[in-house]
C-alpha cells in the first residue's frame, strides 16, 4: 500500500510539472514584439523528402529584437523555408536575399497586446485545469485505496500534500502567466 501511495504522489506531482512546462512552451510561441527562434519552433518544411523542422536544416538566430535570420545549410532549401513560413501564417512575411531568410517582427499595437495577454491568460487557465483535473484524479485513487484498506489517517495526509501541490503548481502557472503578460504589456 506505501508503494501505491508513493507511486501515486509521484505521478500526481509529474503530471502537475507536465502541465507547467506545457504552458512554459506555449508562452514561449507567444510573439511578444519580440523576435524569438521558438516561433517558428513548430514550422516544418519539405526537405529530403521528409517534412522537417526549420532549425533542421538552417542555423536560426536573432540578428536583434526584432529580427529573426534563418541561413539554411543548403541554399536549395530558402525556397522551401520561405513557402513554410508564409503557410504557416504567422502574420510576418519573410525576405529572402538569396543567401539567408529575414523575420522582421512588427511592433505590437495596443489592441494587439490586449489580445495577446488574453491568450496568455486562456493558456494559463488551461494549465490550471489540468493541474486540477490531476488533483482530482488523485484524490479519486486515494478514496478508493482507503477503501482498499489505506488507513484513513494517512488518506487524508495525503489529501492534504495533494492540495499542497495544486496550490504549489497553480502558483507557478499564475507567476509564468503574470510575467508574460509584463512583458507583452510593456514592449516598444
Amino acid at each position: 500500500m506505501d508503494e501505491e501511495l508513493s507511486f501515486l504522489m509521484e505521478t500526481i506531482e509529474e503530471s502537475m510539472q507536465d502541465s507547467v512546462k506545457h504552458l512554459e512552451e506555449s508562452l514561449a510561441k507567444v510573439r511578444a514584439g519580440k523576435a524569438s527562434p521558438a516561433m517558428i519552433s513548430d514550422v516544418k518544411i519539405k526537405a529530403y523528402g521528409a517534412d522537417m523542422p526549420i532549425n533542421q536544416v538552417a542555423n536560426v538566430t536573432n540578428l536583434d529584437q526584432r529580427t529573426l535570420a534563418i541561413q539554411p545549410w543548403d541554399k536549395s532549401n530558402l525556397p522551401a523555408i520561405e513557402k513554410a513560413i508564409f503557410a504557416a501564417n504567422l502574420g510576418i512575411t519573410p525576405q529572402s536575399d538569396g543567401e539567408m531568410v529575414r523575420l522582421t517582427v512588427p511592433p505590437l499595437t495596443e489592441e494587439r497586446r490586449k489580445d495577446l495577454a488574453k491568450k496568455i491568460k486562456s493558456y494559463g487557465e488551461d494549465s490550471k485545469i489540468s493541474i486540477r483535473n490531476a488533483r482530482k484524479e488523485a484524490n479519486q485513487e486515494l478514496k478508493q485505496m482507503v477503501k482498499d484498506g489505506l488507513s484513513e489517517d494517512v488518506g487524508k495526509t495525503s489529501e492534504g500534500k495533494i492540495q499542497d501541490l495544486t496550490k504549489k503548481y497553480g502558483e507557478k502557472v499564475d507567476k509564468l502567466v503574470k510575467s508574460k503578460e509584463q512583458e507583452v504589456m510593456s514592449m516598444n
